[in-house]
């Protein structure tokens, strides 16, 4: 019966693994590492110390774009997860369905500081001006 409701019905986290929780922070790691690599290589490579960053500009902004809309749709799902059927915050008690509602609502939290992280990190490109 592991993984099944009070009322008898299998959750979907009985064939999930944990991926979705860790998701969107690894979007934001993918982020920061093309974003930055990105302006690294730019900078020692193709341009000049006091070159303008606009092809970096409009690659991080890119990145920026997919990596908002993959966050987006972690988020989602992890909302979809937390408001499964009618239950109060906290999720503390010890059922398939809140564990099920507390692994979304950690989902859909770490999908809004990944999200934030992702703008803070985008907002380097848009204040810094030339490589140096």
């Amino acid at each position: 019966m592991i993984g099944r409701s009070a009322s008898g019905r299998e959750l979907p986290e009985s064939r999930e693994s944990l991926w979705l929780l860790v998701a969107a922070p690894l979007v934001w790691t993918a982020h920061f590492l093309l974003a930055y690599c990105t302006a690294a290589i730019w900078c020692a490579k193709a341009a000049g110390p006091d070159a303008p960053l606009g092809p970096v500009r409009l690659a991080v902004a890119g990145y920026t774009v997919v990596a908002l809309v993959l966050i987006a749709w972690v988020g989602r799902e992890g909302w979809k997860r937390h408001s499964l059927g009618r239950a109060e915050v906290p999720h503390d008690e010890d059922t398939p369905e809140d564990r099920h509602r507390f692994l979304g609502f950690a989902t859909l939290l770490l999908a809004g500081l990944s999200g934030v992280a992702v703008v803070y990190e985008a907002l380097a490109a848009v204040f810094v001006e030339t490589c140096w």
